[in-house]
C-alpha cells in the first residue's frame, strides 16, 4: 500500500470516528470537557487559597514591603492569587482536556505529534513565567523604581502590584510558545529556515508591536522586555528547524 493511499484509509477511519458522534453528542462531550477543567481549576485554585499568604509573600519579594488601602482588599488579592495560581496549577489538566476533545478529529501522526506538543507547550509556557519572574520583572521594578527622588518615593498597592505582576507573567508564558509554534509550521512543510531568515526584518518590527499590545505598561523599556526574547527565541527557531528538522 502507498502512503498516499496509507493516508487516505486513515483520514476515513477518523472520518467515520467523528461521523458516529452527533452534533448534539459533540456539545454534550465539550460541556463535559469544560466542566471537568472548571472543576480542576476550582479544586486547585481552593487548595491554593489556604497558602495565598505564602504566595502573595513569594510573588512580593522583589517589591518587599506593600499596603493595602482598603479593608477588604487583602481578601480579594488573596482570592485573585489563589485563582491564578490554582489556574497554573490546573493548566495540564485543562490543556488534556482539550486535547481529549479534537483528538477524534485528529489523524494517527497528528495524535501521535500532540503527544510531544502539549507537554512541551507546558513545559515552555512555565518557563515562560519563572523567566519573567526572575529576570524580567525584578529588572522592569528596578528601572521604575529609578525614578524616584528624595520628595517622590514608592509605596506599592497590594491589590495594583499583584494585578501589575499577574500581567507581567502571563505575556511571557504566551511569548515562549513561539518556538514550538514555528516548528509546528516548519513540520507542516509550511516554512522553512529559508524563510524565517527572510522575514527577519518584519519579525523585528512585529515583536516589538507585539510588546506594545501586551505590555502591562506603555513604556518602551516594558515592551523592550517582551520583544528581546521573542527575537531571541525566533532566533533559536531558525537553528532548530535547520539542523534539527532540517527544513
Amino acid at each position: 500500500m502507498t502512503s498516499i493511499e496509507s493516508k487516505e484509509e486513515e483520514t476515513t477511519v477518523v472520518s467515520s470516528n467523528i461521523g458516529e458522534m452527533s452534533l448534539v453528542d459533540h456539545l454534550q462531550e465539550l460541556r463535559k470537557r469544560i466542566i471537568i477543567s472548571l472543576i480542576a481549576v476550582g479544586i486547585t485554585s481552593t487548595v491554593s487559597y489556604f497558602y495565598a499568604e505564602k504566595l502573595v509573600n513569594f510573588i512580593a519579594a522583589p517589591a518587599g514591603k506593600l499596603y493595602f488601602m482598603n479593608p477588604a482588599e487583602v481578601f480579594f488579592t488573596y482570592l485573585k492569587v489563589s485563582f491564578f495560581a490554582g489556574f497554573l496549577a490546573a493548566l495540564p489538566v485543562v490543556l488534556y482536556q482539550l486535547w481529549a476533545f479534537i483528538v477524534p478529529a485528529l489523524t494517527r501522526t497528528e495524535r501521535a505529534l500532540s503527544f510531544i506538543l502539549i507537554p512541551s507547550s507546558v513545559v515552555l509556557f512555565f518557563a515562560g513565567v519563572v523567566f519573567s519572574y526572575f529576570f524580567a520583572l525584578p529588572a522592569g521594578l528596578n528601572f521604575f523604581l529609578g525614578f524616584a527622588t528624595e520628595n517622590l518615593q514608592p509605596m506599592f498597592s497590594l491589590g495594583e502590584y499583584l494585578s501589575f505582576v499577574i500581567s507581567f507573567l502571563l505575556p511571557f508564558g504566551f511569548v515562549f510558545e513561539l518556538p514550538l509554534f514555528i516548528l509546528v509550521l516548519a513540520k507542516l512543510g509550511i516554512i522553512g529556515s529559508a524563510f524565517l531568515k527572510a522575514k527577519r526584518k518584519v519579525v523585528l518590527v512585529l515583536v516589538f508591536v507585539i510588546g506594545a499590545v501586551i505590555s502591562p505598561t506603555p513604556d518602551v523599556f516594558s515592551q523592550t522586555m517582551i520583544a528581546v526574547p521573542m527575537l531571541l527565541l525566533y532566533e533559536l527557531s531558525i537553528f532548530m528547524v535547520k539542523y534539527l528538522l532540517r527544513k
